[in-house]
């Protein structure tokens, strides 16, 4: 596999083919997916895929990791503020519902149990939280568990839920609702006062 494009132009294409790559998975998953149907949306060729992400499993982890890098650059993670951290990840997913699709396409094909990232990924947010708890302004607890906690809750009307899935076409009102609702609710979680006594 290429260590990924050195021209303008090789990444304008690659970026069409993570691009058009995002849609096919989010719509068919990793064994419903096809590089025909990639190829052609992005405009390219199977040599250009494969010369860029070696496979359709390389393919699929690079739009895994694209996606997650455009969501953590729109939705800034803050261990002060998770109640509007949590916000903001719900409007994301309201705005743009690709990664919680693929991200459940990749627990369902591939990872069934188990973390979705690997653990480097989470080690500025954890360290983060490792620091409000340290100062007093996050209950205790493994910073990795409360970490899973709210983004649990943000992603309660997301794509991946069990229960009821939001979309963006919803009356403000209703979002507004959840909004309140879940950033009261992460506020209770994580607030050093509701920590059990030992």
């Amino acid at each position: 596999m290429s260590s990924g494009p050195v021209t303008a132009k090789g990444a304008a294409t690659s970026r069409r083919i993570l691009d058009a790559a995002a849609v096919e998975f989010a719509e068919r998953g990793i064994a419903g997916a096809r590089i025909d149907r990639i190829t052609a949306a992005a405009r390219t060729n199977k040599a250009q895929v494969y010369g860029y992400f070696g496979n359709k499993d390389g393919l699929f982890d690079a739009v895994i990791a694209d996606r997650a890098d455009q969501l953590m650059s729109v939705v800034p993670f803050d261990a002060d503020d998770l109640p509007g951290s949590a916000v903001a990840m719900y409007d994301e997913n309201l705005r743009d519902p690709q990664l919680v699709r693929l991200l459940t396409w990749l627990r369902l094909e591939r990872q069934p149990t188990g973390s979705l990232g690997r653990a480097t990924d989470h080690e500025p947010k954890l360290t983060q939280i490792a620091r409000a708890q340290a100062a007093g302004r996050v209950r205790a607890g493994d910073p990795f568990d409360l970490f899973t906690l709210v983004l649990s809750m943000a992603f309660s009307w997301s794509a991946a839920s069990i229960v009821y899935a939001a979309s963006a076409d919803e009356p403000e009102a209703d979002h507004e609702r959840r909004r309140r609702l879940l950033a009261a609710c992460v506020r209770d979680a994580i607030s050093p006062r509701t920590a059990p006594q030992a």
